[in-house]
């Protein structure tokens, strides 16, 4: 089975072994889902709001319902931030979280380094984003045309990124929520 993030539809059975037994409807009001969990929980739904954001923000420049200064003043910031709390989020989950997982349940060992190999997929999408991102404030100031074909290229790096980081951030929290209710925070070390 392909679990590169562009073609994986799902864990496969060997790497649901938790999932099965915790299925997300049981998540809210499981006595494991501690503290730790729902800020990470918390802090996934932060990103998939902000994507959002950005994505309206774009659709209302280019449908001429925002004026191209306001949209300098705030899509250049929003973007920076968005893309530089995903990085440093996927940095503290490569390097802290996901070893404490593998090592808790090593079963669960492949899936964590796909999801890692996600965040490289991710990354290169997040500075393809960066880049027409840019690329499109730069037009900000010059004829209509050139600002619309700018923008429809960063609308598509966009739309790239935020499908991958969806997907990614279901199928993390697939592997990862589950784990933490058959443990519980204390034992995993994340209380």
């Amino acid at each position: 089975m392909n679990l590169d993030l562009d073609n994986r539809k799902g864990w496969p059975d060997d790497l649901r072994i938790l999932l099965d037994a915790y299925p997300r409807n049981v998540w809210p009001e499981h006595a494991n889902l501690g503290d730790m969990a729902r800020f990470w929980l918390h802090i996934h739904d932060q990103f998939r709001s902000l994507g959002r954001d950005l994505r309206e923000m774009g659709e209302a420049f280019r449908e001429g319902h925002m004026e191209a200064t306001d949209y300098r003043a705030w899509y250049p910031r929003r973007l920076s931030q968005f893309l530089g709390g995903l990085e440093g989020h996927h940095s503290i989950e490569d390097y802290q979280f996901f070893p404490v997982f593998t090592a808790a349940e090593p079963r669960l060992a492949k899936g964590f380094e796909v999801l890692e190999r996600d965040h490289e997929t991710i990354h290169a999408a997040m500075v393809a984003a960066y880049d027409t991102g840019s690329a499109l404030v730069a037009t900000l100031d010059k004829d209509r045309d050139a600002t619309m074909k700018a923008a429809e290229q960063h609308d598509a790096a966009g739309e790239r990124l935020l499908g991958l980081l969806t997907h990614h951030l279901d199928d993390e929290e697939d592997l990862i929520i589950p784990l933490i209710l058959d443990r519980g925070e204390g034992p995993l070390g994340l209380a």
